[in-house]
């Protein structure tokens, strides 16, 4: 009798060729997909954008510059991208802040005046001199980290610099004249001194929960959204959707319905999800109500439109089971509900712009994190509310094969 039934569920694999496929393809490509996200980051980190503003015109302030734009570990910015062939002014405190606040950069570097003065030794590291002042974005904790281990490697090589050019510039015998001991220099390890500044979110109790709170219920309501938009198949397979059908129902109305329920349904969950957050760390959810209940909307509604359209594409549950496994865990990955994207190489960073998730994340970390307006969202709502509506198209032309003829 056992084998028996062995023998049965085999065969229905085999029949089920989809399926069957998809379930031996699974493995081998998400393992692909996570070789690719934590394989190819190799030896180093992603480049760190970071804005440099150089309120110093010295020759030694310009090392340091020069330093940071050659090491391999950041991508330097004195000023804002040309808008329309015109070069934009180099950045100051107020702009590099704002860039910083804005997501522009993790981090932006200050040098500030007179760290170069000729008659003044660079590594005084006192208050307000020989003090670069780092502007930062801790929602992104790797970022300052390798900005400020590069800064110390620089400065130290443009001390070592300066104080070799200013012996050459000495006469001989002044070189030979014993200093004394308010003349003798601090020695080069002690390094400028580097003071941090958290720009964004300082004032947050538990700033990062909401971060994580976006990513992962992306990914359940993605989860969520293909076993309700299963609903579909079963009402094919026990002839319920015909029934449907043959009254005045219309297939586009039916979608238009089960996308109103599921956008609802992902909604309700994700009010859920962050009512816990608040209720347990903390998660300051009321300040920020109107532009939750905006990125809420529209995930909802995208997540709702991409389960239809993964049910549109299936022709039984065991291959729409198999298909969004494959498809939603590949997409939480590449996308950030995973793993933060800032930490994968430029090339799957890129990558994650074409999922569900890295948008949806990109907003609600817009909302919760960086305190914008709503009007500041239309980027990710667009994207999103586009995505939905290709979705609902494709899903459309997809269920022709269950109406009538």
């Amino acid at each position: 009798m056992i084998l028996a039934i062995v023998r049965t569920s085999i065969l229905a694999l085999l029949r089920d060729r989809g399926a069957l496929a998809l379930n031996f393809i699974l493995p081998l490509a998400l393992f692909s997909i996570f070789a690719l996200v934590f394989g190819g980051r190799r030896d180093s980190t992603p480049r760190v954008k970071v804005l440099v503003v150089n309120q110093d015109t010295s020759a030694f302030s310009q090392r340091i510059v020069t330093g940071m734009k050659q090491a391999g570990s950041l991508d330097v910015r004195t000023r804002p991208d040309s808008i329309n062939g015109s070069a934009q002014p180099e950045y100051t405190i107020a702009t590099a802040t704002a860039g910083v606040r804005e997501g522009t950069a993790p981090v932006a570097v200050v040098i500030p005046p007179g760290l170069g003065d000729p008659g003044v030794e660079p590594l005084a590291g006192s208050a307000g001199h020989g003090e670069i002042r780092l502007l930062e974005d801790i929602s992104d904790p790797v970022a300052p980290s390798v900005v400020s281990g590069t800064l110390k490697i620089v400065t130290m090589r443009a001390v070592l610099e300066d104080r070799t050019d200013r012996l050459r510039d000495v006469p001989d015998a002044a070189q030979h004249r014993p200093e004394t001991p308010a003349e003798t220099p601090r020695l080069a390890d002690e390094g400028i001194a580097v003071v941090a500044n958290n720009v964004v979110g300082e004032n947050k109790r538990n700033p990062l929960i909401s971060f994580y709170a976006a990513g992962i219920g992306v990914l359940f309501l993605l989860f969520s959204a293909s076993g309700t938009s299963a609903a579909l198949i079963e009402e094919s397979d026990n002839g319920t959707l015909d029934r449907i059908l043959s009254s005045r129902v219309a297939m586009t109305s039916l979608l238009l319905g089960k996308l109103t329920y599921n956008s609802m349904l992902a909604f309700v969950q994700l009010v859920l999800m962050f009512i816990w957050g608040w209720a347990v760390f903390k998660v300051d959810l009321w300040t920020h109500i109107p532009g939750f209940v905006v990125m809420g909307i529209t995930t909802a509604v995208t997540v709702a439109a991409f389960g239809l359209f993964l049910a549109s594409l299936c022709r039984t549950r065991a291959q729409l089971g198999a298909f969004s496994y494959l498809i939603i865990l590949a997409m939480s990955s590449v996308g950030g509900s995973m793993f933060p994207r800032y930490l994968m190489p430029a090339a799957m960073q890129k990558a994650g712009l074409l999922t569900i998730n890295a948008w949806a994340i990109e907003g609600f970390t817009k909302v919760f994190w960086r305190d914008e307006q709503i009007i500041q969202l239309w980027p990710e709502v667009s994207v999103l509310l586009a995505a939905a509506v290709c979705f609902l198209v494709v899903a459309r032309v997809a269920v022709r094969r269950w109406e009538a003829v």
